[in-house]
């Protein structure tokens, strides 16, 4: 069977961007399919994706090797990527990660970031105290911070500039999305929303949370998917100087779990410091109840959580607004992203896991792009096979 490309990425998201990108460089006749963000979240109709946002911590300390590993190697390449896109995406402003002295949460964390010969710094509950005054942390905490190499992404400029690289490298973009793909005569067969029908060598699907849509593939990818609502607190430009030098965050304590960013400028021009943290969990279950959730402002519930605790930690802040987004993560069986074959040797799929992948987003397109290329990601140094599993 004629094919009209080699490779095809479906998802043109964090991690389907950067395959794309990687596969250019490698091969022609790449091709990546995926709609632009919608101008109008609400009214929009089709996919959507989590990286319309300005604001992803981005660090390498993290108490498991593998994700350590990942984001390790993705933050490597973060200038590259910005001076070869013209696209500035990071700001390293730091990151400390907190938890009760006595966790595991720390010591893990420290022999993870060892191993990889990250620099940090052991921070106890005074001098977390002195260091980050803005903060209030519970009793008995201390902390892991890491200075360089870690601070914030916008997922949304880094999918800019890897779109460009993949284009600059010659693949072509078409702004759809897919709604199915199947193996016929030796190929992947790539149908769209549009009615286009494509066929290829290899497909890969890269679609989020949503490549567990109904009929996607013949048989489905099994992981599952929540959705999260995160909280923005407006600050005033005046009262910015007070959060100067103030790092990303992760916090573990009795009844709180949360991440936190510092005060990041967003589209509208305006400062926001954004947490997120669900008191508990909303399944989604298929395609149609994603779209809905995309198309809302998240739980009430949720951000009054979340707004207890940034008066609780950030006992300075005076927001001007408090407003809230929605967004998913998908947690696969593995506790890792999955980037293997389906049943058939010309579908492949590529998945992020445990909403942390988009600080690693650079690392695991590139697992990607080596497995359509080479059929295979052995000897790439992780413990893990990164198997997917299927429904």
């Amino acid at each position: 069977m004629a094919v009209d490309f080699r490779f095809i990425v479906i998802g043109r998201g964090m991690m389907g961007a950067a395959a794309a990108k990687y596969l250019a460089r490698q091969a022609d006749g790449v091709a990546v399919i995926g709609p632009d963000e919608p101008e109008d979240r609400k009214a929009h109709e089709g996919v959507f994706a989590s990286h319309y946002d300005e604001g992803r911590i981005t660090r390498t300390i993290d108490p498991d090797g593998g994700w350590a590993l990942l984001a390790n190697r993705s933050i490597a390449r973060y200038g590259d990527i910005a001076r070869e896109s013209g696209v500035e995406f990071y700001t390293q402003a730091g990151c400390v990660g907190v938890a009760p002295v006595e966790s595991d949460y720390l010591g893990n964390t420290q022999r993870a970031a060892c191993r990889l010969g990250a620099e940090i710094a052991l921070l106890d509950e005074a001098r977390l105290k002195k260091q980050f005054p803005y903060f209030a942390f519970p009793a008995g905490s201390a902390g892991i911070f890491e200075a360089k190499g870690a601070g914030h992404i916008s997922p949304r400029k880094l999918v800019r500039a890897q779109s460009l690289l993949a284009e600059k490298a010659g693949a072509t973009v078409i702004r759809d999305h897919v709604t199915s793909i199947r193996e016929e005569g030796g190929a992947a067969v790539v149908t769209t929303a549009g009615g286009s029908v494509y066929r290829a060598e290899k497909a890969l699907l890269a679609a989020g949370g949503f490549s567990i849509s109904q009929n996607l593939l013949p048989q489905s990818v099994d992981m599952t998917v929540y959705g999260r609502t995160v909280a923005l607190f407006e600050v005033a430009e005046e009262d910015a100087h007070r959060f100067a030098g103030m790092p990303s965050l992760i916090l573990h304590a009795p009844g709180i779990d949360i991440y936190l960013l510092p005060p990041i400028r967003y589209p509208d021009g305006k400062l926001y410091l954004k947490i997120g943290g669900d008191p508990d969990d909303l399944v989604l279950d298929n395609d149609a109840q994603m779209r809905a959730w995309f198309r809302t402002e998240g739980r009430a519930p949720a951000r009054e959580h979340l707004t207890r605790i940034v008066g609780r930690i950030v006992p300075e802040l005076e927001a001007r607004s408090v407003s809230s987004a929605s967004c998913v993560v998908s947690y696969t069986k593995s506790r890792y992203p999955m980037i293997g074959y389906t049943a058939s040797p010309h579908v492949a799929v590529l998945t992020g896991c445990m909403g942390t992948s988009a600080k690693s987003s650079d690392e695991i397109g590139r697992l990607g792009a080596a497995l359509i290329l080479t059929g295979g990601i052995k000897d790439q140094g992780y413990a893990t096979d990164f198997a997917p599993y299927f429904r």
